[in-house]
């Protein structure tokens, strides 16, 4: 192929992947050597937490090239989320119902993006017999952040995650490499300034600085990657995020400007959309593994499930049904998921308690003649 036809074929590439469903597309090259010495300083503070698979491929996540032999191009793509009710306030602010990272609720991102990037390759196939390509939805070590800054598709928020002036955060990404020379886009101006409305929002102080998370801290590694206890000092502050949190993408101006997802897998599911933890917490493992058939929740495992669960119970306003719940589910469980309902059933104990204190000292007022607001 000549020059000419590479400009006309990155054109065209554009195309199909808005054909695909992908809401935009930009093409970069492999060079991400300005990242490594962050990426190694990441690495060397812990930040990466309990995920040793963001060290064991070290700064292969900074070169496509030795991911895919012979790449030279990287296609990476975004694909909005955010489904059309998404009733994030409705369940936030109701403690007893479980609010689970708006980009949970429909199928599997990792399946849908990776189907269409396979549908674009075949598609560049047939107008480049030699092509080599192999794509990628957060599945391999390759920094797609900083691909899709490259790219065009938007620049880096304080909270780490990629802004663009049309759909704020609420989007996908996806990588496909490829090993032909087209012609590449060109970054866009950061547009943050000096807000820092993520990092105070952060309900456990994970943004430790702009650009950096400490993934210790993060709910989202709380309540999916972390695999055993959930340190005490964060449960109270999870509040009622069973999976995942959107705190710093809520806040975050630029969101005000996402549009609905009009993606039909992303479309929420009736029993993750706005569930009730004790209806969450009374799933079976079998139960669970059926509700949660082809979505990312699946991969926490129902153990995970029940942590998490337990801690937003024990954050839950007190209530004898909850303490009937955690206690009827502890001897079903194992030490771990134990641990965390018995820290909700002290939690739940101290509320109680608190809470006949309070009705005895409005008895005594009225017995006494005195306003029943009297303290």
């Amino acid at each position: 192929m000549t020059t000419p036809d590479f400009a006309a074929l990155a054109h065209d590439i554009k195309l199909w992947a808005a054909e695909l469903g992908f809401d935009q597309a930009g093409i970069t090259g492999t060079d991400l050597s300005e990242h490594e010495s962050q990426l190694a300083d990441w690495l060397a503070k812990g930040y990466h937490g309990e995920m040793d698979y963001m060290a064991r491929h070290g700064m292969m996540r900074a070169r496509p090239h030795e991911l895919l032999p012979g790449t030279l191009r990287v296609i990476s793509v975004r694909m909005n989320y955010m489904p059309e009710h998404a009733a994030i306030a409705h369940v936030l602010s109701d403690p007893d119902k479980g609010y689970i990272s708006r980009y949970a609720l429909g199928r599997d991102y990792h399946k849908v993006l990776r189907n269409r990037l396979k549908k674009l390759a075949d598609k560049i196939a047939e107008r480049a017999e030699k092509l080599v390509a192999r794509p990628f939805v957060d599945s391999a070590p390759v920094l797609e952040r900083p691909l899709a800054v490259n790219a065009g598709l938007g620049w880096t928020g304080k909270h780490s995650l990629v802004l663009n002036k049309e759909q704020g955060s609420f989007f996908f990404l996806g990588e496909l490499l490829v090993n032909l020379p087209l012609p590449v886009d060109q970054p866009v101006a950061e547009g943050c300034g000096n807000c820092v409305a993520c990092l105070t929002i952060c309900p456990t102080q994970a943004i430790v600085e702009p650009y950096v998370v400490d993934a210790r801290r993060c709910i989202s590694y709380l309540t999916i990657e972390l695999d055993g206890p959930i340190p005490e000092e964060f449960r109270p502050l999870m509040g009622n995020r069973i999976y995942g949190c959107d705190d710093c993408q809520l806040i975050c101006p630029w969101n005000r400007f996402a549009n609905a997802s009009q993606e039909p897998d992303f479309a929420p599911r009736e029993r993750l959309h706005a569930p009730q933890l004790l209806e969450l917490f009374d799933w079976s493992e079998t139960h669970f593994l059926s509700m949660t058939e082809g979505s990312p929740i699946r991969r926490i495992g129902h153990r995970r499930w029940l942590r998490n669960i337990a801690v937003a119970l024990g954050n839950a306003p007190a209530s004898p049904m909850v303490v009937f719940a955690l206690e009827q589910k502890r001897d079903q469980v194992d030490d771990m998921v134990r641990e965390h309902i018995d820290w909700a059933l002290a939690r739940q104990a101290d509320k109680l308690a608190r809470q006949d204190r309070k009705t005895a000292r409005l008895i005594r007022a009225v017995d006494k003649g005195m306003p029943t607001h009297a303290r």
